[in-house]
């Protein structure tokens, strides 16, 4: 697949991560002060790999918008919002990680945060990348900046993803229905997904009837993402997760899989993915910027294919 640059999808994929590698350590150099052994724990989880999939989402939803209109902000506006989202991710997996929490020692294929500088600095490096995302998305979304940021603020919030991870404890080993696990899923990763995607409409100029149908869209293809997830706790091995394998099971976690069994886990989690799909592709102008939206929206539902 190419897009109208003649570029192909890994191309541009690999551009745009590379970009948002450069704005994640321009960031964490540009604050003056932060004790180094603080620094050097953030940018160990900050830097240590990773797909960058939230940032690509906004970047590549606010290209598919700006295509079409006159964008408030500039794209490296948008690239500065897009640093923010994941250091805001990162710092929900360091905290995810503690032995407090799911207690892993595996996170993208190294040693995990408090693993290498002990659980009290881990926490406050991911208090500290927390409180620089915001700052980046306030930065970056120039005269939106405020409402990115809280719109950002409840879907990683006690509403949205912390809240998902309190219900995601309270549920190991207990018997869940279906609208138990749709609601752990929405909080814990959906609606993180979903964000990326309506900041990146927003940035773009969307109006905002659209950018509530992006963000409705983007639910759908943060469950369907959260869905493959948990299929590959089952299929796959650490060394092709980037993370222990099996843990979701060993815990009794709250999954489709343990609700209803992985073959039907699976088409769940492919119509989830096709309904996300369809909805961006309804709500975006057509053009290269959305074909490779919906490419890489695809991928994040059949991974373990």
């Amino acid at each position: 697949m190419r897009d109208g640059s003649d570029a192909t999808l890994e191309q541009v994929l690999r551009r745009d991560r590379r970009l948002v590698e450069r704005a994640l350590k321009v960031a964490l150099r540009g604050e003056p002060g932060v004790p180094q052994r603080l620094r050097l724990a953030m940018a160990h989880s900050l830097l240590g790999g990773g797909k960058r999939l939230r940032p690509v989402l906004l970047l590549w939803t606010y290209d598919a918008v700006a295509a079409r209109r006159r964008p408030p902000v500039g794209r490296d506006g948008a690239l500065v919002a897009a640093a923010g989202l994941e250091m805001l991710h990162t710092y929900s997996l360091i905290h995810d990680d503690l032995p407090a929490m799911d207690d892993d020692v595996l996170r993208r294929g190294r040693p995990t945060c408090h693993v290498v500088f002990g659980e009290a600095t881990a926490i406050l490096a991911g208090d500290g990348l927390q409180a620089r995302g915001f700052g980046l998305l306030a930065e970056g979304g120039g005269p939106r900046g405020g409402a990115l940021v809280a719109r950002v603020a409840a879907a990683v919030g006690p509403a949205g993803m912390v809240g998902g991870q309190q219900a995601d404890l309270e549920a190991e080993g207990r018997d869940v229905t279906a609208t138990d696990v749709r609601r752990i899923h929405l909080g814990k990763t959906a609606r993180l997904v979903a964000a990326a995607l309506a900041v990146g409409a927003e940035l773009g100029g969307a109006t905002p009837r659209r950018v509530t149908a992006v963000e409705a869209a983007g639910l759908q293809l943060g469950l369907a993402f959260q869905g493959a997830d948990d299929l590959l706790d089952v299929t796959g091995t650490a060394a092709a997760l980037g993370k222990t394998a099996g843990k979701d099971q060993d815990a009794g976690k709250a999954t489709w899989v343990r609700l209803e069994g992985f073959d039907a886990a699976r088409r769940r989690t492919a119509k989830l993915g096709a309904a996300g799909l369809d909805g961006l592709r309804h709500e975006l102008p057509p053009g290269p910027a959305r074909e490779r939206l919906l490419a890489l929206g695809t991928r994040m539902w059949q991974r373990d294919r």
